[in-house]
């Protein structure tokens, strides 16, 4: 299970806005998971959102070459280990705005 992340985030480190052959294609199919009480919906043929240990955001380049068993276990590991990053990330913005 290789799980290789596209570069494709804007310097800001935010994801760029899927192209319009993409868009047409989020009403097909889509996951919906729940993280810290806040639903998020994954498109999936653009698989889901990761979260990089340095902040930033990419997603798993071979996503569409996945199997469902491969898929499932990605959101939920990915769930997991987003939730601790984005905590992470929290209280560093917490530490800069006391210090």
């Amino acid at each position: 299970m290789s799980q290789e992340t596209s570069s494709s985030t804007t310097p800001s480190g935010l994801l760029p806005p899927p192209s319009s052959d993409e868009s047409s294609s989020t009403s097909k199919s889509a996951t919906q998971i729940t993280v810290g009480g806040d639903a998020i919906s994954l498109v999936d043929e653009l698989g889901p959102t990761v979260v990089n240990s340095d902040g930033t955001l990419s997603r798993i380049a071979n996503w569409s070459s996945m199997t469902s068993e491969e898929r499932e276990r990605i959101v939920r590991v990915l769930g997991k280990r987003n939730k601790l990053r984005l905590e992470s990330e929290v209280r560093k913005l917490e530490d800069v705005r006391e210090g």
